[in-house]
């Protein structure tokens, strides 16, 4: 008997999660597409996207049957947003996008360009269900997350304003879905915020909660944090060991820019170190990822204040910055020490993207 790859046996080969529906369900489907068509000031829509809001819906209620069999209490609520095409559902403080289709045809995944681009539609989360009304029948044929899919976006052409990634690069086993609500917390995966400033225009900027470098002398590290060598090839975490004690703690995080760099993920890296005059050292790098060998130019690393009136400088100041060129394998900030308690923040730009991280030393 041969004995298959271990790699050849995947999740793909188990049948995917069903959920069958309720004549109730298909019932409350129609009322929730009926009343989304007659919402004052709304132009009346066409067969085919009444049908897809029905489909939505039919997704929607079979995937809020799924999850209260299966979380403990959940905090369940639906999140109405400006698209058509998709459905939200907020559980446990993460936002989830469900697609629905009738066919996954050709093994591809439509997904909607503008839930992916526009800050105000972006998501944890996003589900594939495949409605089958004739059959009353609900499948999930799997999930993926935000920061893996906007990256991988980027190689993949954009269709009638659709993205059509392969099925094989979901996730098929929904439970990796429940155990990312159950032990995540929202913030481990960052999403674009939109804020407007009339003398800036439109500006994109990813809030983050504070991560406290201390902790990870004691070996415990924040969610999103991963070992350098997880995130970018073995020179590049050279580069950073040569320039720091080995007594340090080392960490990197994943950065989504956006659209105005295809897309690209770049990778932050912070060592912290315990220095003999009882301060803490500090060096913060800012790497390309995956086959990318330099980073796009123009990208601006920059040390600054916290907006807090405990931190030792005035807020809003940027004590350092320093800004890519054509061909930088990483750029890094000048190290710098403080004292245990010190607050600062890191920020990444480019163009109107802000990505913003908040330490606590």
């Amino acid at each position: 008997m041969t004995n298959l790859p271990s790699s050849l046996i995947n999740f793909r080969l188990l049948p995917p999660e069903t959920i069958w529906l309720e004549p109730e369900q298909m019932e409350q489907a129609k009322t929730i597409s009926e009343c989304a068509n007659t919402r004052p000031g709304e132009r009346a829509i066409s067969e085919i996207q009444q049908w897809e809001r029905y489909l939505n819906a039919l997704a929607l209620l079979a995937f809020e049957q799924w999850l209260s069999e299966r979380l403990p209490a959940p905090a369940m609520q639906r999140s109405p947003k400006p698209i058509e095409s998709v459905s939200y559902i907020e559980v446990n403080g993460f936002t989830v996008c469900l697609l629905a289709v009738e066919h996954v045809l050709d093994e591809t995944v439509p997904i909607p360009q503008a839930v992916i681009e526009q800050p105000a539609l972006a998501a944890h989360f996003y589900v594939l269900h495949e409605v089958s009304e004739e059959q009353e029948l609900v499948t999930m044929r799997g999930f993926c997350r935000y920061d893996e899919l906007s990256h991988s976006c980027q190689r993949h052409p954009i269709q009638d304003g659709y993205y059509r990634l392969p099925l094989s690069f979901l996730d098929a086993e929904p439970n990796h879905l429940l155990v990312y609500c159950r032990s995540l917390q929202p913030a481990a995966i960052p999403l674009p915020m939109s804020m407007s400033s009339p003398a800036e225009g439109a500006l994109t900027v990813w809030a983050q909660a504070t991560t406290t470098l201390t902790q990870w002398l004691q070996g415990m590290f924040d969610e999103g944090w991963q070992a350098i060598d997880q995130l970018i090839n073995s020179d590049a975490s050279l580069s950073l060991s040569t320039r720091s004690l080995e007594s340090g703690a080392k960490r990197g995080k994943l950065i989504n820019l956006g659209v105005q760099l295809g897309q690209q993920t770049v990778a932050l890296l912070v060592n912290v170190t315990p220095e003999a005059d009882g301060k803490l050292g500090v060096i913060v790098q800012l790497h390309p990822t995956g086959e990318d060998r330099y980073l796009s130019p123009n990208l601006t690393l920059s040390l600054r204040t916290p907006p807090s009136r405990e931190a030792l400088w005035p807020a809003g100041k940027t004590l350092q910055a320093v800004t890519s060129r054509s061909q930088d394998n990483y750029i890094q900030l000048k190290p710098f020490k403080g004292r245990s308690g010190t607050c600062f923040s890191v920020v990444i730009q480019f163009g109107n993207n802000t990505v913003e991280e908040n330490f606590e030393l």
